[in-house]
């Protein structure tokens, strides 16, 4: 069914409130998860879209995340003094600046393989073992996220943006295999996270006075049974609040987008910096697609959830470890993703 003139207005105005508040009320971006869930429930209600299928899939889709989450998260309690020594003894060897080239290089390019979830859960680790002060370490886990979500999306088990359009473009004319998006976006994708590490690289906002494993109390060390179950927590929250978030936008989506042209869709997924870019790349990708098409639409959907913390696994995960506000992610990241979206658009309309 159809929405109507009432429901358009109404999710369009959600989408405008679930851009703004967060950034301009210090409740709601203290409270992201459980506003988040409220929006969902309410885009749900609007769209008429409840089913028990739903709920269900709500209920199940955080399950793997938040346990991958929890577990991660005993484990890194029990190696915490081994891995501040390796953090440590990195950063003496080969100095601040190759430490952060290479964990953002090797996290992005081993995405796709290990997940998105598992690299995200070591660089929230990591981070806060670096001789940082905060700015320069939600710069890193920025840039860090970013390359991730590159990376992640080049096989069909780096996060679900792949798999699901792996799985649309698997028969005929396309054929897609578990190599396709590496052949298609490898080179994109791989000069993305060398720019990541790069950036990385120049932070310089040090604090010589703390130890590369000295405990900061901004960045959540807090390695307690109930601080990583209630970590765990929120972003079962959070996960469950962008399931529903995006099933009950999905109709004004199918609705406006899907029959725009490429060049308007590149900017148009830029909603993805607050809406599952799976869920977009259901609607956008279909097996008449082609090849320079596909490239600039998931290059886009990649860039732009790396834009807010709604927009990708990675950023849920490192928000949640660190304390990341919306303000504070917006700062680091928001702008650097236009760059990057400029400067992508004009490189693929140049080489392809």
């Amino acid at each position: 069914m159809g929405l109507n003139a009432l429901q358009t207005v109404l999710l369009s105005a959600l989408i405008v409130v679930v851009l703004i508040l967060p950034l301009c009320v210090r409740k709601v971006e203290e409270n992201l998860e459980a506003f988040l869930f409220a929006c969902g429930l309410f885009a749900v209600t609007v769209s008429h879209v409840w089913s028990m299928p739903l709920v269900a899939t709500a209920l199940e889709e955080p399950l793997k995340i938040t346990v991958a989450v929890l577990i991660a998260g005993l484990i890194f309690r029990k190696l915490n003094t081994h891995l501040q020594k390796l953090t440590q003894y990195a950063v003496k060897t080969i100095g601040l600046r190759w430490t952060l080239f290479l964990i953002v290089l090797l996290l992005g390019i081993t995405s796709s393989i290990i997940t998105a979830i598992v690299a995200a859960l070591i660089l929230a680790e990591i981070a806060v073992m670096l001789p940082l002060e905060r700015a320069g370490r939600i710069k890193l886990i920025t840039f860090s996220c970013y390359a991730i979500g590159m990376g992640a999306v080049l096989t069909s088990i780096g996060e679900p943006l792949g798999t699901i359009v792996i799985a649309k473009l698997a028969g005929p004319p396309h054929h897609a295999g578990f190599f396709y998006l590496i052949q298609h976006l490898g080179w994109f994708v791989l000069g993305g996270i060398l720019f990541m590490a790069g950036m990385a690289s120049s932070i310089r906002e040090t604090s010589l006075k703390r130890a590369p494993g000295a405990k900061a109390v901004e960045a959540d060390r807090d390695h307690t049974i109930r601080g990583i179950a209630l970590r765990a927590g929120k972003v079962y929250l959070f996960v469950m609040a962008l399931t529903f978030l995006g099933d009950g936008l999905k109709p004004l989506a199918l609705k406006t987008i899907s029959h725009l042209s490429a060049g308007w869709l590149y900017w148009i997924n830029m909603l993805s910096a607050v809406l599952d870019n799976a869920t977009l790349a259901a609607i956008e990708v279909t097996p008449a697609i082609d090849d320079r098409t596909l490239t600039f639409l998931l290059m886009s959907l990649v860039i732009s959830g790396g834009m807010l913390i709604p927009g990708n696994i990675p950023n849920i995960i490192c928000a949640s470890k660190l304390g990341i506000k919306s303000k504070e992610w917006l700062k680091a990241a928001f702008g650097l993703g236009i760059v990057l979206l400029i400067a992508c658009f004009f490189i693929l309309k140049a080489v392809l």
